[in-house]
């Protein structure tokens, strides 16, 4: 698969977007890691933002924080992070996470 992270994906949505379709259309998932929650992407209007969002497989979400540091969980650097599973979150209309 194809994993977005560093600087922010969804600050630079619109080429993050493009390197996620391209990543589909290959047969490969999309991670993308952002500080951003599910709840505040899912909200906000931007075509770019969205686009990507909708592209994306599992969502590693909310800000790394040094103080909640795991090296015992996974694909996650801290414990407030979760992994959401994208596609059935938007079906559902709300954050499902994956376990």
């Amino acid at each position: 698969g194809v994993t977005l992270s560093g600087g922010e994906p969804f600050a630079q949505a619109e080429d993050c977007a493009a390197i996620a379709e391209a990543a589909k259309k290959a047969g490969l998932n999309v991670w993308t890691y952002t500080g951003y929650t599910f709840e505040q992407l899912f909200n906000l209007s931007d075509p770019d933002m969205k686009k990507l969002l909708n592209l994306t497989d599992v969502l590693v979400d909310g800000l790394f924080i040094l103080a909640e540091r795991s090296l015992a969980i996974k694909w996650r650097g801290s414990k407030n992070q979760r992994l959401i599973d994208v596609q059935k979150s938007l079906e559902a209309g709300h954050t499902i996470e994956l376990t």
